[in-house]
């Protein structure tokens, strides 16, 4: 496996120290999680806290939750040599092309220093016509980087936003301590798959992490992919979160789920917005409808694999239901955007601090012709990148909802 690009340094050479110091990996050194559980391997870092995941027995959300997107470890040390221990678990979808492996990249004092992807590793085996599962244990691996600037640094370690990852061991050639807080606001962020990060270059270069970087602000994403399903657990691990700005992206897994109709979608908004704010009464938050989808804009879920041009490595998906069930209440994706405007505005009369973002500004029809989904679902790495520079400059911005707060 080889995760390096032309722009990145590579692996080092360099023999190993022999004075090497292991630091236990401990909730001081992360960052972008909310909970932390023991294993007997490490720490898994969770992006939902333990009484949420005991709240629904979903495989998929319980493979969502545990991709540490958005999750790094973060420590200040003069160190040259890091190295890192991890069990993943990669998956797999039998009959699809292969995914590439998981990536981890390192910022030092803010700036991207190396990227390396890490052997070994469990193996989750999905069945994408059945949805049946089964892991294959594997070992754990090591991911190195070397010839780091010999000052003292602030580094960030970006964990793999689409791998389950166990953190076993962190070394160094020298002390590391926690950075302190620099006073940044914490923006707490909820989605769907493409906030999670699916097709994204890397860790730190998901739509919401280019963003965070462009706003100056602290993310913690809880995009979990196709799992934004207005779950009351979900909206109250954001209502119990600290946080200063507060964004939700509604829509597209409702629709690929085929999960409800409008008559249970409006009161099930309603009643998200109103669990995150029982703990965030004033906060800023910013309710963010879904990207241009064309196979979804006026045609039902439920999203179904299509297998066409599997033989060319590509896996698409397609819309299967009819867009004639609209009249029963059935959901679309231009249904969800008026219904979300419409709850807005009424809310906002009361809730000054409540705001409204047309998925569409981020990525319309003029991007899809120019970039077109490669799956008809989720965004490439040059739509992440064009997403994330969009939403700085739309929320982060002069006169945006999260203006006020990052000034």
């Amino acid at each position: 496996m080889n995760g390096r690009h032309d722009d990145v340094p590579g692996p080092s050479t360099t023999p190993r120290p022999t004075d090497w110091i292991t630091t236990p990996i401990t909730a001081h050194l992360l960052r972008g999680a909310l909970d932390l559980e023991r294993t007997e391997h490490g720490v898994l870092p969770h992006r939902l806290p333990a009484r949420a995941r005991s709240q629904c027995a979903d495989g998929q959300l319980a493979m969502a939750e545990a991709q540490p997107s958005g999750v790094r470890l973060v420590f200040r040390t003069r160190a040259t040599a890091v190295e890192l221990d991890t069990l993943a678990t990669k998956t797999v979808y039998q009959g699809a092309p292969p995914r590439p492996d998981g990536v981890y990249d390192l910022l030092v004092d803010g700036r991207l220093a190396g990227r390396e992807n890490a052997p070994g590793g469990n193996v989750l085996i999905v069945d994408i016509t059945t949805g049946s599962a089964e892991t294959r244990p594997g070992p754990v691996g090591t991911v190195r980087f070397a010839d780091l600037p010999d000052r003292v640094k602030d580094i960030e370690i970006w964990l793999p936003h689409n791998e389950i990852t166990q953190l076993v061991a962190l070394r160094t050639d020298a002390a590391v301590e926690p950075v302190p807080d620099t006073g940044r606001k914490v923006w707490l962020h909820h989605g769907s798959s493409i906030s999670h990060g699916s097709d994204a270059e890397s860790p730190s270069t998901t739509w919401p992490a280019l963003a965070a970087s462009r706003g100056g602000v602290e993310l913690i994403n809880l995009g979990l992919g196709g799992s934004a399903l207005l779950d009351a657990f979900t909206a109250r691990a954001l209502r119990d979160t600290p946080a200063e700005l507060i964004s939700v992206k509604i829509g597209i897994n409702l629709v690929n789920a085929d999960l409800m109709r409008l008559r249970a979608f409006t009161p099930a908004v309603h009643g998200f917005l109103d669990t995150i704010r029982e703990g965030h009464p004033s906060t800023p938050l910013l309710v963010v409808s879904p990207i241009l989808c064309p196979i979804h804009e006026d045609t039902p879920g439920p999203s179904a694999p299509d297998f066409i041009n599997l033989n060319a490595g590509k896996l698409q998906f397609r819309a299967a239901g009819d867009p004639a069930e609209r009249a029963a209440g059935k959901l679309t994706l231009s249904v969800i955007r008026e219904e979300l405007s419409r709850i807005v505005k009424q809310r906002a009369v009361e809730d000054p601090n409540l705001h409204y973002m047309d998925g569409r500004d981020l990525y319309g029809e003029k991007d899809f012709a120019e970039l077109p989904l490669p799956d008809q679902l989720h965004p490439d790495a040059a739509t992440h990148r064009r997403i994330g520079e969009r939403f700085a400059r739309l929320a982060f911005g002069t006169g945006g909802p999260f203006a006020a707060e990052c000034a």
